[in-house]
């Protein structure tokens, strides 16, 4: 396996940024001010300038990177290319529009280095509202920008089964493990694979592939079905490893500190340490899992190391990348592998 992800280029993330304030308009200048609405447009643009930017942006700089390896000269014109930095944010609104519900879920604190939403004064459950407001935001922004694309169908129709798939996940994942509610029972290999592909893998790593096959008139079912062969792997992937930096990733570098154990989250570590538990190792995570006691929690990490999670992970991070280069060959022979490639460089062996 390569070293270090290659990032992003300083150009890449600058361009993508640089459109945000085009979007912001988009979506408020021509009511702000209305004496009926105009209050309300004020706040979606409050919400917009608060919960959208401030992440790393992979989804929706993944909209433009796939386009432009799939495009062919004749579609790399201007408007086209704005046409894919629109849909590239759009998926960050529906990203963003799902952390401000799940923050509440979770009864979070921070995000993205800052306080949640609804945790800012004067918001509160008010916040619920504002999600749905993001997420109607995502199709007015698709009408305005690919509306007279033949395309247009396509995407509206993958976002809104995006849409469903990822509150499957999120229905799963709260069903699996309630708050203060510890039943390890319910902590299944199979059922965390069920969460991981539903909740993660679809919106952050089909989605942006998808879209830019479908504005390059990629929308044979084939092509389709073979790309998410790769991108559900790689976003299974890409979970778990966020499952471990949860635990040993350096707060310094990730930017939050991680709570799965407190939360009682159906993480990989916890599955995987169940499945290598002796009926005493299994004994002592019933008693302090899902417990925001520091004692409970450092007897939960005691137990991992004891274990050797930290050894499993990097066993399961080099086989998971063979598999996947072995699933590239074998489904991308109509589609640019570097696509995928690039994608999968980006990912493995980050720190944050």
């Amino acid at each position: 396996m390569s070293g270090g992800p290659a990032a992003w280029t300083a150009a890449e993330r600058q361009e993508f940024a640089a459109f945000f304030p085009q979007i912001v308009r988009d979506l408020t200048e021509d009511r702000l001010g209305h004496p009926e609405v105009g209050d309300a447009v004020a706040r979606l643009k409050q919400v917009l300038e608060y919960n959208v930017p401030g992440g790393k942006g992979n989804r929706g700089l993944t909209v433009v990177a796939a386009f432009r390896k799939l495009a062919g000269p004749a579609q790399q014109d201007p408007e086209s290319l704005r046409c894919a930095l629109a849909v590239g944010w759009c998926i960050e609104l529906f990203q963003a529009f799902f952390l401000v519900a799940d923050d509440i879920m979770d009864a979070s604190l921070t995000r993205r280095g800052q306080l949640c939403w609804y945790k800012k004064e004067g918001i509160g459950l008010d916040a619920i509202n504002d999600a749905f407001l993001l997420e109607s935001s995502v199709y007015r922004l698709l009408k305005q920008y690919c509306g007279k694309q033949p395309y247009y169908l396509h995407l509206v129709e993958l976002f809104l089964q995006t849409g469903y798939q990822t509150e499957l996940g999120q229905a799963l994942d709260l069903m699996t493990a309630p708050i203060s509610q510890v039943d390890l029972s319910r902590f299944s290999e199979q059922r965390y694979k069920a969460i991981v592909k539903y909740k993660t893998a679809f919106y952050s790593f089909y989605l942006p592939v998808a879209a830019a096959m479908y504005m390059t008139g990629i929308n044979g079912k084939e092509e389709h079905e073979n790309a998410k062969a790769i991108l559900l792997e790689m976003g299974e992937f890409f979970q778990i490893q966020d499952d471990y930096l949860d635990c040993y990733g350096d707060p310094a570098v990730t930017g939050k500190v991680g709570t799965d154990i407190q939360d009682n989250k159906c993480s990989w570590l916890v599955v995987e340490c169940l499945r290598r538990a002796t009926p005493e190792q299994r004994q002592i995570l019933e008693e302090n899992y899902g417990s925001k006691e520091p004692e409970k929690v450092a007897k939960v990490k005691e137990l991992y190391n004891a274990l050797g999670m930290e050894a499993a992970f990097r066993e399961y991070e080099e086989s998971s990348y063979l598999r996947l280069q072995e699933l590239i060959g074998k489904h991308a022979q109509r589609l640019p592998q570097d696509i995928f490639l690039d994608l999968a460089r980006k990912i493995y062996k980050r720190q944050k």
